[in-house]
């Protein structure tokens, strides 16, 4: 006896579509109690349609009258058994449709959690294998310029006595530092820099960081700029520049007035 061969993928694709059971898509009644009594407080609507999920299986559609569920649908499938008169209810379930209300996709909190979140008494813990550090007594980018063989007792001491910072910035960390500032409010490409009389490198109020970062920023020490105390790039800039001149104080002044008051003979005491 031989075995009948599988249909091709050609003879698959043409396989017959399920046709719409008359007994079944006409249930509505029967569709819409079994809605109501899912719905609860949600509330159920007009029926939107119908669709043929298989030989005598139908799901109706009705919509959702509740305000915070705009766009969503009950989707209630009927079966009926062959030979059957009546259909009976399979599944009921609320699903979101095309133009459906929906709320953001999750973020894990990992991601969304922003600066402005820290707020006084809560914690932002580093996680132990932050890119962005690395262990202090490696002696960071200061490492490099010290005697190597003098660096790495130096190290050794501190690791053993459990002195300085346990860790130090990386040389990513200072990468991806020096990228966020360029990016913000002290970088160079900002309408406030663009306007400025001149760069922050050349005004007095500039205090420039130390090492590496510091050939590229500094901090802002003056009082009247929106940057005071702030981070800024060389080539930032704002109106407060400390080469600005009131053009109305440099002109001339008239010579002072002596007031002179004259006494007459005697004593100031008489």
């Amino acid at each position: 006896m031989t075995g009948m061969a599988a249909p091709s993928e050609h003879e698959a694709r043409r396989a017959p579509r399920p046709k719409l059971d008359a007994v079944t898509a006409a249930a509505v009644d029967i569709a819409r109690e079994a809605a109501l009594a899912a719905a609860g407080t949600h509330g159920v609507g007009e029926h939107l349609g119908t669709i043929v999920e298989g030989d005598r299986v139908v799901t109706h559609l009705f919509a959702c009258t509740h305000g915070g569920y705009r766009g969503w649908r009950w989707n209630v499938t009927l079966v009926r058994a062959l030979r059957a008169k009546v259909p009976t209810v399979d599944e009921v379930a609320l699903l979101p449709g095309e133009d459906a209300l929906l709320a953001p996709a999750w973020v894990p909190w990992s991601e969304r959690v922003s600066p402005d979140d820290v707020t006084p008494g809560m914690l932002m813990p580093t996680p132990l294998e932050d890119e962005r550090l690395e262990p202090g007594y490696t002696g960071g980018e200061h490492a490099a310029d010290r005697d190597p063989a003098e660096a790495s007792q130096t190290r050794a001491v501190v690791a053993e006595l459990g002195l300085g910072r346990e860790r130090l910035l990386s040389p990513y960390g200072r990468q991806e530092t020096a990228e966020r500032w360029l990016a913000g409010e002290g970088g160079p490409d900002n309408p406030m820099a663009k306007q400025a009389p001149g760069p922050c490198v050349t005004c007095g109020y500039f205090v420039r960081l130390q090492g590496s970062l510091g050939t590229i920023f500094g901090v802002c020490a003056n009082l009247m700029s929106p940057s005071d105390g702030t981070v800024v790039a060389v080539d930032h800039g704002c109106g407060a520049h400390s080469d600005v001149h009131d053009e109305t104080h440099a002109a001339d002044l008239t010579a002072p007035i002596w007031d002179t008051i004259s006494m007459s003979e005697g004593s100031l005491f008489d």
